[in-house]
């Protein structure tokens, strides 16, 4: 008897409304980005899967070029879904991705109708599935006319290829403009999917509110800010940490003394609440309903565990606010 997900997985989940749309999300997705490539043990990706559907996280988000190497992420998934959620694909909301360098030459980076509609088609063949739930133009494309962007976006839904479109990296005016364009194509902007944690918040300044106005739901990536707002790093830099092992996302320049200083401050704040660290600034991106979910990356089933148990504590007094908005500057 093959995998069987837990009965009672959708009664702890919180499900957000995204945007004025129909659709709702988890409040937490699980992103496949670092720990679902060739690097990785299947297995392993097969018990982080499981075990996020088994505790109602029916948002499993990719991209094209997620791996290591690219495309892998995808292969990797499209295997574990046919073996392991083939009965339960409509459970699911899939998401994927283009708009960075995926193949040589010209056609397989950025914005162009060509490449965009090529990617999605090669995404689909990886995950062995005729659409996806969310495709996202993955960032803007500083040559591409935005209306031709949007086009494209807009065909793959009327294809049947994709249920959504949604943006990513897309800062606010820009995100405005696309979202203009696909409402005057009759293909509304579902999501956007725009970088936000304790330590990195340009969003306040005017995304989530124009978001909020146009009828557009986000979701938030990298929450946890690459590691940085977890206790991995209270103590300085362990040897086994990203920040060690010379990764382009984040590397030890960045784990300065103010900043450990301030995740220092913010985990006596954290268990004051009875909370670790990682879970109370997942509660923070998530503490108004301007952010629809929040995107956790994990390698462990336990990190999912955690995240899942911030639901049961996620509300802020005032006074936990005023002092975090301190400590953050």
């Amino acid at each position: 008897m093959g995998y069987q997900p837990d009965a009672s997985r959708y009664q702890n989940m919180e499900y957000r409304r995204c945007g004025r749309s129909g659709l709702k999300l988890p409040a937490i997705s699980l992103g496949l980005w670092h720990n679902f490539g060739d690097a990785t043990l299947v297995e392993n990706s097969r018990q982080l899967l499981r075990r996020a559907f088994d505790l109602g996280i029916t948002h499993f988000d990719l991209a094209n070029n997620y791996g290591p190497p690219p495309g892998s992420a995808e292969s990797n998934f499209g295997r574990i879904l046919k073996e392991d959620f083939s009965g339960w694909r409509d459970e699911l909301i899939l998401s994927t991705k283009a708009g960075y360098t995926m193949w040589d030459g010209p056609y397989g980076d950025w914005g162009s109708r060509k490449y965009l509609i090529s990617s999605l088609d090669q995404s689909l063949k990886r995950m062995g599935v005729e659409y996806v739930d969310i495709f996202y133009h993955h960032r803007p494309d500083p040559d591409t006319p935005l209306e031709e962007t949007m086009r494209a976006l807009d065909h793959v839904v009327r294809q049947g290829k994709a249920l959504y479109v949604g943006l990513s990296n897309y800062p606010t005016a820009r995100a405005a403009e696309a979202i203009d364009i696909l409402n005057q194509l009759g293909t509304p902007c579902l999501i956007h999917q725009p970088k936000y944690s304790m330590f990195e918040r340009w969003v306040e300044e005017s995304l989530l509110d124009v978001l909020q106005e146009k009828g557009v739901g986000s979701i938030a990536f990298s929450p946890l800010a690459g590691g940085q707002l977890t206790d991995r790093y209270l103590n300085g830099i362990p040897p086994d940490s990203r920040a060690a092992s010379d990764s382009r996302f984040l590397n030890p320049e960045q784990i300065t003394d103010e900043k450990l200083e301030k995740v220092r401050k913010l985990n006596a704040i954290a268990a004051q609440r009875g909370q670790k660290l990682s879970q109370m600034a997942l509660a923070w991106v998530l503490r108004d309903d301007k952010v629809t979910s929040v995107l956790i990356g994990a390698s462990k089933t336990a990190q999912i565990d955690d995240a899942v148990a911030m639901l049961q504590h996620r509300q802020f007094t005032p006074e936990e606010c005023q002092a975090i908005d301190a400590i953050l500057g």
